[in-house]
């Protein structure tokens, strides 16, 4: 009796999420610091980006300057793992969304420069740049399935129990597309 009361204890402490739940946490919150490193990474592209536009564009100085305020907005939001709430990740998205319409501006603006286009730096920095976005999303999407993976966790039982009982952990917030409207709209391609 004694043996199968120590069994039974021992089922219940590896299954019950004394061990995955903060082990997701954990993972989360790497997730979370990849998601910035990578946006870190996009901000830290974009100053030379607008030293090679500045060059070939001058009178899109309208453009540029947009650029160089969303890029310090963008900078100004940021915040650890352990700040993160649905209010914190709103306020990260709307900087960062600004950050990504300057951006598209500018893109517009390469596209009235055939021949910024041709410059060898510009199309560097433009294909370091289009790789960062593309880092951003997987960042973005690991992010989000470790969420998913952590909130499973702390709401789905049995190891929602052991959460309950012991740990407290709540639902942590998602990523979501702040104007899912304009985002289900294909975008306008004019040559």
């Amino acid at each position: 009796m004694k043996y199968l009361s120590l069994l039974v204890i021992m089922l219940f402490t590896v299954s019950c999420g004394m061990q995955s739940i903060p082990t997701a946490l954990n993972q989360v919150d790497a997730d979370w610091a990849e998601v910035q490193n990578q946006y870190k990474r996009r901000q830290d592209l974009i100053p030379n980006l607008v030293e090679v536009v500045k060059g070939y564009a001058k009178h899109e100085k309208e453009t540029l300057e947009g650029v160089v305020s969303a890029r310090a907005k963008a900078t100004q939001v940021n915040f650890t793992a352990d700040q993160l709430n649905a209010e914190n990740l709103k306020k990260f998205q709307e900087a960062q969304s600004g950050l990504s319409s300057a951006l598209s501006r500018l893109m517009v603006v390469v596209e009235k420069y055939p021949d910024l286009k041709a410059n060898q730096n510009f199309r560097d920095l433009q294909a370091q740049l289009e790789g960062t976005e593309n880092r951003i999303t997987v960042a973005r999407n690991r992010y989000i399935a470790a969420i998913q993976n952590f909130n499973n966790l702390v709401t789905v039982p049995p190891t929602s129990w052991y959460n309950s009982i012991f740990l407290k952990h709540e639902k942590k917030p998602q990523f979501a597309v702040e104007n899912i409207e304009r985002a289900q709209e294909a975008p306008a391609v004019k040559f």
